[in-house]
């Protein structure tokens, strides 16, 4: 299915591209979360007309995340979790509690922003998280998960 991108979407294009994706994908996610819109030459016409409003919504969209972005930068958050004796956590820590710990400081980000690449934490230790807030805002910052016995 070929659709409109409304916005820059991480590893499918930038915004006005018209590209070709499955139509699950755009029919289940893409379109309903208004990410997209179907290319047909009355969207085209209309996004056309849209231009330039689109366009300066997604550099204030980039310049808060940004902003954000550079408040979150080098941050060390400190979650303390019950373990045993060899620094092995009683269940672990997850994006949900890494979220919670930031919203505490002061700090709003989504579940979906917090890239875990490794999954979930289960030793106590420090571990460098990335934060994606936009598409071309990601920040790093270092988890430091204490065990308490």
């Amino acid at each position: 299915m070929q659709v409109i991108l409304m916005e820059k979407l991480a590893n499918l294009g930038n915004l006005g591209d018209v590209v070709k994706v499955k139509d699950g994908y755009a029919r289940n996610y893409l379109i309903p979360q208004g990410k997209a819109k179907r290319a047909t030459e009355e969207n085209l016409k209309v996004f056309e007309a849209r231009r330039a409003e689109l366009e300066k919504a997604q550099s204030a969209a980039l310049a808060q995340a940004q902003e954000r972005g550079a408040k979150l930068d080098g941050l060390v958050l400190k979650i303390t979790q019950k373990a045993g004796v060899d620094g092995k956590l009683f269940g672990s820590v997850t994006n949900h509690d890494i979220v919670d710990a930031l919203k505490a400081q002061g700090h709003e980000v989504e579940r979906a922003q917090v890239r875990m690449p490794t999954g979930a934490l289960k030793q106590a230790g420090e571990y460098a998280l990335q934060i994606a807030l936009h598409t071309d805002v990601v920040v790093t910052i270092t988890v430091s998960v204490i065990g308490e016995a």
